[in-house]
């Protein structure tokens, strides 16, 4: 199991007090594991109510459902310990059906519908996002809908706009648009061209070199993935630093004399 952008920020001591609290009582992560490792997390939290928080938390979680994820291939070995030293293995024959794609204990549920907004229901998402805290919009980019992700993508805060991609609704097509993007942070595009499972598709890697906003060496290194059409196109785009576009000229030359 990766380590998701959210998880990120928590591992590094980047997350404000308020965060920390709502994460302690289980109403962040949208994914066991990242809810899991991140409860564990705050249990060394410098602040007591944090830590109690997150210990009273990890033991409301029902034992089968731990059990259950424990028992899962992919189990991050360090909470097989941690719960290990707490008494609690993995299940034998998990008597549960798990999803990996649901936090095994939620005190406040995603948005009920994934669905196209009307622009009745954008613009009151629009509304609705401005009026919220941070915490709030914090959330949305982990549990909103896909119209509220397209805007928090762009959140001037990091933590917000890098947490949408740790969002277990987002698609790849939406991360194709995300990388399309020139008013995103160059935090999103690292993480996005970090992510194997999206740089499968060829448009999301595309996407990235074509962006003038993705960190250099990461677009030089896409740079070698693409067509000879694209590559042709990428020689001569103004958009793009000079250095991508001499090296996509020089590759151009090279492979136009390899087939000679």
């Amino acid at each position: 199991m990766s380590l998701t952008p959210l998880l990120d920020y928590f591992k590094r001591g980047e997350v404000e007090r308020e965060v920390r609290l709502q994460a302690a009582q289980g109403a962040l992560a949208p994914r066991a594991h990242e809810q899991l490792a991140i409860l564990v997390l705050l249990l060394e939290d410098k602040e007591a109510e944090i830590r109690e928080t997150a210990d009273a938390t990890l033991n409301r979680i029902p034992v089968e459902a731990l059990q259950a994820f424990l028992a899962r291939s992919d189990a991050p070995v360090d909470l097989r310990e941690f719960f290990g030293d707490r008494g609690i293995f993995p299940a034998e024959i998990p008597s549960i059906q798990f999803d990996a794609d649901d936090a095994l204990i939620d005190t406040d549920p995603p948005a009920s519908s994934d669905d196209e907004e009307d622009g009745e229901g954008r613009q009151s998402g629009v509304q609705a996002l401005a009026m919220m805290t941070f915490p709030e919009r914090l959330k949305a980019a982990v549990k909103g809908t896909r119209e509220m992700r397209a805007i928090l993508i762009r959140d001037p805060n990091k933590l917000i706009a890098s947490s949408v991609l740790s969002s277990p609704k987002v698609s790849v097509p939406e991360v194709e648009s995300f990388a399309r993007m020139q008013n995103v942070s160059e935090d999103v595009l690292r993480i996005i061209g970090s992510n194997r499972a999206w740089l499968k598709s060829y448009g999301v890697v595309l996407a990235l070199a074509k962006n003038p906003k993705t960190p250099l060496a990461m677009s030089m290194n896409l740079m070698n993935r693409l067509t000879t059409k694209d590559l042709q196109r990428l020689s001569v785009d103004r958009n793009v630093a000079e250095a991508l576009r001499i090296s996509a000229r020089k590759k151009c030359v090279a492979n136009q004399s390899g087939k000679e």
